[in-house]
C-alpha cells in the first residue's frame, strides 16, 4: 500500500541516443535538473539514466546516479521502472527508488523503497512525484 506523497520534482531533461545492443532497438542517455520539494523541504536535484526500448514497445528505465539537495542536508538515490509512449509524445514511467543520506533532516528516506510516478512531456518537462511503500 501507498503512504502519503513525499516529494515531487520537476525535471528539464536532455536526452542522447545511445547504442543500445539489445534488439535493435532505440535507446537513451538521459539527465536531468530540477526544483521541488520533499518531506516539506525545497530541494534541487540532477538525475543521469538510461532507457531502452524493449520489443513490445515499452521502455525500461534505470536511474544510476541522482542527488537531491537541500538546505538541510543530501540524499542521494537510484531508481528503475518501466514506462510506455504516450499518444502526445511524451512517456510515463512507474517504479521505485530507494535513498541513502546522513542528514537528520532528510533520515526518513532511509531504509525504504519509494514508488514513483514520472511523467515527460515531448518537450523533456518531467514531473517525479514519491510514494513510500508502507
Amino acid at each position: 500500500m501507498l503512504g502519503d506523497k513525499i516529494g515531487s520534482i520537476t525535471f528539464q531533461e536532455i536526452n542522447k541516443p545511445m547504442d543500445s545492443g539489445k534488439y535493435g532497438l532505440p535507446a537513451f542517455d538521459i539527465t536531468g535538473e530540477g526544483k521541488g520539494t520533499m518531506l516539506g523541504h525545497d530541494v534541487q536535484a540532477m538525475g543521469a539514466f538510461t532507457a531502452e526500448m524493449r520489443p513490445d514497445g515499452s521502455w525500461t528505465g534505470n536511474a544510476y546516479a541522482g542527488v537531491v539537495m537541500c538546505a538541510a542536508g543530501v540524499a542521494t538515490y537510484k531508481a528503475t521502472g518501466v514506462g510506455n509512449q504516450r499518444e502526445d509524445g511524451g512517456t510515463t514511467f512507474k517504479g521505485g527508488a530507494i535513498f541513502e543520506t546522513t542528514s537528520e533532516a532528510l533520515s526518513e528516506l532511509n531504509g525504504k523503497f519509494f514508488a514513483f510516478t514520472y511523467e515527460a512531456d515531448v518537450d523533456g518537462k518531467a514531473v517525479w512525484e514519491l510514494y513510500p511503500m508502507n
